[in-house]
């Protein structure tokens, strides 16, 4: 066989020497055909053995015959079929080699997104330990992030949230929608409690979610359970997450957390994608352009609850009791609590405003409300005196019977002289 060296002499003494091929054939001792086809051939010399064939080369015919009755017939049936006794292995590699012959054809789907129309939600668990305060951790497991990617920008928001539950869930997606400032045609979902589930081929939504995007006047779909494919764009967004996000970073608590996530998030919109040729700013805004506008009056989310002050004044949101100023016991609040803070409210008053609290099993206890139940404890007698009644004869003693305003007035408090503030500015916790 010619080298490769000389074969690019050859070449070298026939386009640049302009020799002759019979000197050239003298000068490297080959012969004269060996010189006209290393000239003739553009690639240099190469080895290659010559294929020893297989025992299944003459059951080539037979198989191709079985495979035209039916295309789609299993390899050990074809085997049975045309007297095979050797080893399967080589008679697959075979059968799959000739198959593809007999299949009608079958292109591959391309997905692509039209602006505006659809948009991958899910849950992100970041692979870390988060304080929470009181001497608390969270674990991955109890850390869910939400996450929003649209299809056609591939513009990813995050945000990460207390639980899982429905009141946790749809204030944080609002809150998704509404910093992007429009609604997707189509959210996508793979089956979330809180959402829905997806039953007897189509999407079974709860009643909070139907309400929701009933406000939003845009469609949910829940996903079948194990296609992860159909939702790739939140899949690999939720690994970038990972990759890029967390590597090196420290967090003080769940506010430092989303504060930092929200800034990265900043940059990475701005980054080039190699999917899109462009970064997902230079799309964001046909996007929104093409995509639902922002309802006039926005969801009802959170958490809302109506009952009757107690005595001891408290009230549980999430596991954690939460102090409410005690000039209301006894009457009907309103309990409204959001992912940042509880507040409760008394005919349309603020009589108490929390940060809210991320650890569990706790008593949050503002300083104001424990000086007001002390004041009351303390003045109990003297509000409730007993007094004569002349309307009775013989001066019997009998109860005055006050009127609630008649305990805002002996503890200074003034519903009516500040109603943009309520009684109380903060929460603090004991």
């Amino acid at each position: 066989m010619l080298s490769v060296e000389d074969w690019a002499e050859i070449r070298r003494l026939c386009r640049a020497e302009g020799l002759p091929i019979k000197l050239i054939a003298r000068t490297l001792g080959v012969s004269r055909n060996t010189v006209r086809a290393a000239i003739a051939s553009e690639a240099p010399p190469k080895y290659r053995r010559r294929p020893a064939g297989s025992a299944v080369d003459e059951f080539e015919d037979a198989i191709r015959e079985q495979l035209k009755v039916v295309p789609t017939m299993p390899a050990t049936v074809i085997a049975e079929r045309v007297g095979w006794t050797r080893g399967i292995t080589v008679f697959k590699e075979r059968v799959r080699e000739l198959r593809p012959a007999y299949l009608p054809p079958d292109p591959a789907s391309r997905t692509s997104y039209q602006a505006g129309d659809i948009a991958q939600c899910d849950f992100w668990f970041p692979p870390i330990n988060l304080p929470v305060g009181f001497g608390q951790v969270r674990r991955p497991t109890q850390l869910p992030v939400l996450t929003m990617v649209t299809g056609y920008s591939r513009w990813l928001s995050a945000v990460l949230v207390p639980t899982r539950a429905a009141e946790d869930l749809f204030a944080g997606w609002w809150q998704l929608i509404e910093a992007l400032g429009a609604v997707p045609r189509t959210l996508v979902w793979d089956g979330e409690g809180a959402v829905g589930r997806h039953r007897y081929g189509r999407s079974e939504l709860t009643a909070d979610c139907q309400a929701f995007r009933g406000v939003l006047g845009t469609k949910v779909v829940i996903l079948k359970k194990a296609e992860p494919e159909h939702k790739g764009v939140i899949e690999r967004a939720h690994d970038y997450l990972e990759r890029s996000f967390l590597p090196g970073r420290e967090f003080a608590g769940p506010a430092d957390f989303n504060a930092q996530l929200q800034a990265w998030l900043q940059t990475v919109n701005a980054r080039p994608r190699r999917a899109l040729g462009c970064a997902p700013t230079d799309r964001i805004g046909a996007d929104r352009q093409a995509m639902l506008a922002l309802p006039p009056v926005p969801p009802a989310t959170g958490w809302r609850a109506s009952t009757r002050l107690p005595r001891d004044h408290y009230v549980r949101l999430d596991s954690n009791d939460y102090s409410v100023h005690p000039a209301v016991v006894g009457r009907r609040i309103e309990v409204i609590a959001d992912l940042e803070r509880v507040r409760v409210l008394c005919e349309g008053r603020i009589v108490a405003d929390h940060e809210r609290v991320w650890g569990w099993h706790q008593t949050i206890t503002d300083q104001d409300h424990l000086d007001a139940a002390n004041r009351l404890r303390r003045d109990r007698d003297r509000l409730l005196r007993p007094v004569h009644d002349p309307a009775h004869d013989g001066g019997q003693v009998a109860v005055e019977q006050r009127r609630l305003t008649d305990y805002d007035t002996a503890l200074g408090v003034d519903l009516d002289a500040n109603p943009g503030t309520g009684l109380v500015d903060g929460g603090k916790a004991s």
